[in-house]
């Protein structure tokens, strides 16, 4: 996994969101292990201790779950997967209405730009 981090966030927050994108997205798929704290701390170059508090934080929500004796597991529950999953793209498409209101797009004309995006998509796989 590629981590990718900037300096207006606390790192924590950064991991924990890479790690439910990753889950929401397949790849650290329902009931799967988790590496190891150690070895995501190693692989994404900073303190267990970051680690440890995302993970913490994954529990709490739902998406992770701790076994004692042999680490941590991505949750067995796909509705909480598919909330997490619904919850993020609306904060993604929030962010975008937001960023469209900024150069001066209302909801409506956004979403005729999205729908005509769309067509041209089509219309692009149909020549190929």
């Amino acid at each position: 996994m590629t981590w990718n981090f900037t300096p207006d966030r606390p790192i924590y927050l950064q991991l924990q969101e890479q790690i439910k994108l990753a889950i929401i997205s397949g790849l650290h798929p329902p009931g799967g292990k988790l590496p190891a704290v150690r070895e995501l701390a190693e692989e994404a170059s900073v303190n267990p201790n970051t680690v440890q508090r995302a993970l913490t934080e994954l529990e709490r929500d739902g998406l992770v779950y701790a076994n004692r004796t042999s680490g941590r597991f991505v949750t067995e529950e796909t509705k909480v997967i598919e909330k997490t999953k619904s919850e993020m793209a609306m904060e993604l498409v929030e962010a975008f209405l937001s960023k469209m209101a900024s150069i001066g797009y209302d909801r409506k004309e956004t979403a005729a730009m999205i729908a005509n995006t769309r067509g041209k998509e089509v219309q692009d796989h149909g020549n190929s």
